[in-house]
This record gives structure tokens, sequence and C-alpha cells, in this order.
């Protein structure tokens, strides 16, 4: 695994954390990693079930935000567009006023996740609604969601990682420059 793909998917953080990722890599145990951590998958499948979670989700959490018109899971947000989720406002006159309608889009990838990777990108996404930035309001926006939404998101990220590793493995010889 190449230097710079770890950094693609885990900028900001430190080298010995970058070299940890490499050398699990390196010894084939990342996989293993994930199967011992997140055994299990979840049985939100539709667009339906996923409108309620994330309304669950903000009935406790975000009273007064606005209210979510929709939720989806879509096939468009992808690993390689490196784009996950997206929290939209659809803005329309109607009878001399403007609406705003707040969607929720959550890739269609998450299907295939444990419940704590579909919950990371729920409340991220949710987060938006109150704070648009990545700034410090939002990840303690996020940690107040979701207390383990670090880890989480970490964990996501390395799964993405071997997931592209997995799909695209570098020749030997790549891998030594």
């Amino acid at each position: 695994m190449s230097l710079p793909l770890i950094q693609q998917y885990l900028p900001g953080y430190p080298a010995h954390v970058q070299a940890q990722v490499a050398q699990l890599h390196a010894r084939g145990k990342l996989g293993h990693y994930f199967k011992q951590r997140y055994p299990q998958g979840h049985a939100i499948q539709s667009d339906k079930a996923l409108y309620e979670f994330c309304n669950g989700l903000k009935q406790r959490y975000l009273k007064n935000a606005p209210l979510l018109d929709k939720v989806y899971f879509d096939n468009q947000l992808t690993i390689e567009r490196q784009t996950l989720g997206l929290n939209t406002a659809i803005s329309r006159v109607q009878g001399g006023k403007l609406k705003a309608k707040k969607e929720i889009r959550i890739s269609s990838f998450f299907k295939t996740t444990s419940l704590e990777f579909l919950t990371m990108i729920v409340v991220h996404e949710l987060a938006h609604l109150k704070e648009r930035n990545h700034d410090k309001a939002f990840y303690q926006l996020c940690l107040h969601m979701e207390p383990d939404y670090m880890q989480y998101e970490f964990d996501c990220r390395l799964y993405l990682l071997s997931l592209v590793v997995d799909k695209h493995p570098a020749s030997p010889a790549a891998q030594l420059g």
C-alpha cells in the first residue's frame, strides 16, 4: 500500500498512525480487524427505513433543526467520487414565498456496511443541519449525537482504504517506491 494512498484516506492523521495502518495491511490483518470489530450488517435497506432512522436521530438530538423533507440512498455517491453523503437545501418559490426543502442523501455503499458506519455518516449529515463547516462546533455536535463518532469515522476511512486497495492492488514493484 502506497503512502500517498494512505495520506489520501487518512489526511491529518499523524505519520505514526499512517505507518501502523501500512503495517496492518502488509501483514494482511486489516480485513480481519473489520470482521472482528464490526461483524454484523444492519436491516436498513430501504429509503423509508433510512428516513425513519435519520428522523429518529434528528428528533432525539436536533429537535429545533429544520424538518427533513427527503432522505434516501443514492447510487451516484461513490467511493471513487469521494462523496459518501450530502446534505442539501433545495429552494423553490411557492406562492410568492421561498421554501427550502432539506434533503440528505447517503451513498448506497452504506447498505452493506455495519450499523456503526451508517450511524456515523447519518450523524455527520445531520450535524450539517446546524453547523455548515467542519469546525470544532461541528465535531462536538457529532460527538453529542454519537460518542464514538471519531472512532467510527477513522474505522470507516480505514475500511474505504482497504476496499480501494483490494479492488486495485498495486504491483510489488509499485509498492516499493
